[in-house]
């Protein structure tokens, strides 16, 4: 800001100064987030050493397809694929309803027991029984090796839940609940009609949640599903990589072996994290209109 010597008064930067400088830290902020992901897609089709030389910064160097070619030439790539579809979409409608359920009842203030059943929730946050009492939880109700040992242990986010609840509270009129009760309607029809419709927004963003976390998780399918042909295209991944990574280690003692498998290992490190983050790339941009209201709206006011 600069001081005005005739009037005393002091005056800010022209709107279009401002909106140049607001655009110059986007696109820097925007640099600084997407390329990391452009940096691994060009090294999913470059020649790993000339990555690790610095031949990549911009583009692609000796374009090749082989990283790719080895990732999807494992036949269990599409049993992993087709897996965590089904355990995404079928994971994500489990959360969302979950969610509904447990968030809206407590928007409620009139609930008898309120308090303590949010405090009941809460204290799930910070204290948990840990993965051998989990396990064992999981073992004696007949789920291991059974698609709902992801989803009935953790089936209620409780961080989410309080987002949701916030947003009932502060963007769903208690005035319209009320009225939808003189004019006759249940409290389950109020729910269906009215608190389902109104609320789009955050279920956007707790779809977008439950999809990228049921997405990316390997580690529950690793202790819970044993069979590998339930196993998520996560874990067929890293199953693959620790296959490669193996097959250069035995090849140390294979005179020029060790250096063409260990290339193929890293092209295979950067192809995996391209596949399995592309879904997520795909769907979020249909989504993001709904996120950040959604986000918003749910938040804590003061």
């Amino acid at each position: 800001m600069k001081a005005n010597t005739k009037s005393g008064k002091l005056t800010g930067l022209s709107e279009k100064s401002s909106d140049i400088i607001l655009v110059v830290i986007c696109a820097i902020i925007l640099f600084i987030v997407a390329y990391p992901l452009y940096y691994v897609l060009i090294a999913s089709v470059s020649d790993p050493y000339d990555v690790y030389a610095g031949k990549t910064f911009l583009l692609p160097s000796q374009f090749t397809l082989d990283g790719y070619k080895s990732v999807f030439a494992d036949p269990n790539i599409l049993i992993g694929l087709f897996n965590s579809f089904k355990y995404t979409i079928v994971g994500t409608i489990f959360s969302v309803v979950m969610l509904y359920l447990t968030a809206y009842p407590l928007s409620v203030k009139g609930l008898p027991g309120r308090k303590w059943l949010s405090i009941f929730f809460i204290i799930t946050m910070y204290f948990g029984g840990g993965m051998v009492p989990t396990y064992l939880v999981v073992k004696q109700t007949g789920l291991i090796n059974n698609m709902w040992a992801l989803f009935l242990p953790g089936g209620v986010a409780v961080g989410n839940m309080i987002i949701m609840r916030n947003f009932f509270e502060n963007s769903i009129p208690p005035a319209m609940i009320e009225a939808a009760g003189i004019d006759g309607a249940s409290k389950w029809t109020t729910f269906i009609k009215i608190v389902v419709p109104l609320s789009r927004s955050i279920m956007a963003v707790m779809v977008v949640f439950s999809m990228v976390a049921y997405w990316n998780d390997w580690f529950t399918s690793m202790i819970y599903l044993p069979s590998p042909n339930k196993a998520p295209l996560p874990l067929v991944l890293r199953n693959i990589l620790i296959k490669s990574s193996a097959s250069a280690s035995q090849a140390s003692t294979i005179s020029g072996g060790f250096a063409e498998l260990n290339k193929m290992t890293e092209m295979i490190k950067f192809s995996s994290i391209i596949i399995a983050a592309l879904p997520m790339l795909i769907i979020y941009p249909f989504v993001q209109k709904y996120f950040e209201k959604g986000f918003m709206a749910g938040a804590v006011k003061g």
